[in-house]
């Protein structure tokens, strides 16, 4: 007797897709099993997102079928998607900010009542008794959106596509602002949805996660697929060959060397705000990039804000070479006298106008650089912006073109770009590789290890351990809005687990080595 194959959760038949001249999707096949948990793998470009997008309803193929427990599907709109049970929690989040938690988790089926009134109270019970099944009991419900740090906002986002009971979940980068305990709080909710028989499609660039969650991993490269595998069949290395088409010597770049140290470029004397920064002391030397590890919501934004002039001081000060220097904007911190500049955490809405092309968006922190009478010399913008885009490594055709139609990957080292345009000293990265793909990430890494060697100095925050033991000088671990560990590399300080330990709290607090302090200078 021949056994009979399960039929498919979903089936990619033959799907292409263009958008103009540019082939998202070039005859994609893939199978899902029911009951699995399947990843999708690929460079940023590759088509992951527009393959997930088509699965949700949002965009549909030129040619080829999708298949839905063996019946071929017509997904024309989201609702359409709802009706066969897929639901998506995306990584570029859908909740409305100026809604509260409980009413976005009930977008856009609201429980109604008499005359189609909407019933509140009961809404807001059933959301309530989710999030605490979900583990996320300790959300108020009734608080906007808006008001929360970014990972929780993604857990959020999860949390609803779960509570519409989905048998296909789709989750569109779920880790990419989440570190630590969250990882484990979404392995356990992945393992309870499989354990009922939910099938989900995992969509990362975190290779220990898909090692951890998936069964099943299909690669993506340039609109097509490469295959699919078991993950125990292939090392990390072939699935990065796989993933960007050549081999990568090493994932990480060798650290820069350290130049004997000066003053500090930058230095932070107990700096507190009102929005969860308790005691942030630190010394910045050029040529080195240092790191910043914490959990969610332990102070790191707020640190970060605090020194681009993006959050007031309540307490402590900032010192630029010695001199003392108030920070009231980001424009005080962006002047050349001070030299600091900030790639944000979120780049979609912090760090770039996707409506307006790469040329704009590299050259407005500087824009006055081209003003002449009132009007901007666009050659000298051109030349200017062309020359930072080639030195991170984006096509000259995004001068010219809307960032949304770019990667994220490509928006990301845009992002990057915008800031070195300033010739700052100082560059702040609040998780700079954050959703981007493993190629992407080795372009990043060179980007600061050049900023580094030609003498500026780095501070960014990671939610991935792995890169702040490999890129970093030094280690600060935050704590409850302290920075309570300073693990310096030159010692042999800087692992894994000593990050770790400290940000569960399981470190006293080590201060700063005490430096020589100038007086006030005027500087503003």
């Amino acid at each position: 007797m021949h056994s009979i194959e399960p039929v498919a959760a979903i089936k990619i038949d033959a799907v292409r897709k263009a958008f103009g001249a540019t082939v998202a999707l070039d005859n994609v096949n893939v199978v899902i099993e029911p009951g699995t948990v399947h990843a999708l793998l690929g460079e940023n470009g590759a088509g992951k997102s527009t393959l997930v997008k088509m699965m949700s309803g949002l965009i549909r193929p030129d040619a080829g079928r999708i298949l839905v427990d063996g019946q071929e599907v017509n997904l024309s709109a989201p609702s359409r998607a709802h009706q066969h049970g897929i639901q998506t929690a995306f990584q570029e989040l859908t909740l409305v900010p100026d809604l509260t938690v409980a009413q976005n988790m009930l977008l856009p089926y609201q429980p109604t009542g008499f005359a189609g009134l909407i019933r509140e109270r009961h809404g807001a019970g059933l959301v309530a008794e989710h999030m605490a099944r979900v583990g996320l009991g300790d959300i108020d419900i009734l608080r906007e959106v808006r008001q929360f740090d970014l990972a929780t906002r993604q857990k959020i986002e999860i949390a609803r596509a779960i509570m519409r009971k989905p048998r296909v979940l789709l989750l569109d980068e779920p880790t990419s602002s989440l570190s630590g305990p969250d990882i484990d709080w979404l392995g356990k909710l992945i393992a309870d949805l499989q354990a009922v028989g939910t099938t989900m499609v995992f969509i990362s660039h975190r290779l220990p996660e898909v090692r951890r969650f998936c069964n099943r991993l299909t690669v993506l490269r340039n609109g097509r697929d490469i295959g699919t595998f078991a993950p125990a069949e292939l090392k990390d290395e072939q699935v990065v060959e796989m993933i960007v088409g050549r081999s990568l010597s090493t994932a990480f770049p060798a650290k820069p060397p350290l130049k004997p140290r000066a003053k500090p470029v930058l230095a932070a004397r107990n700096l507190a705000t009102d929005g969860g920064l308790a005691d942030a002391t630190l010394d910045l030397y050029p040529g080195e990039i240092v790191g910043v590890a914490g959990l969610q919501g332990m102070g790191q934004q707020e640190l970060f804000r605090a020194l681009f002039g993006a959050a007031a001081l309540n307490r402590g000060h900032i010192e630029v070479e010695g001199h003392r220097v108030a920070l009231t904007s980001p424009r005080d911190a962006i002047d050349p006298r001070v030299g600091i500049s900030l790639v944000p955490e979120e780049r979609k809405t912090e760090g770039l106008f996707l409506r307006l092309d790469g040329r704009r968006n590299v050259s407005i922190p500087v824009i006055q650089r081209f003003a002449h009478l009132g009007m901007i010399k666009d050659r000298a913008e051109t030349v200017a912006a062309a020359t930072m885009l080639d030195r991170v490594q984006v096509a000259p055709r995004a001068l010219y073109s809307r960032l949304s139609r770019f990667s994220g990957g490509n928006q990301q080292k845009v992002a990057i770009a915008k800031w070195l345009m300033t010739s700052s000293r100082t560059l702040l990265m609040l998780d700079p590789t954050r959703g981007v793909d493993v190629g992407t990430k080795h372009e990043i890494y060179l980007i600061m290890r050049d900023f580094a060697i030609a003498g500026g100095a780095i501070l960014f925050f990671s939610t991935e351990v792995e890169e702040l033991v490999n890129l970093s000088h030094r280690v600060l671990v935050m704590y409850k809005g302290r920075i309570v560990t300073h693990l310096d590399g030159a010692k042999g300080q800087i692992s894994e687990s000593s990050i770790m330990h400290a940000a569960l709290g399981h470190a006293e607090v080590q201060e700063t080595p005490s430096v020589a302090v100038g007086g006030a200078g005027g500087r503003p």
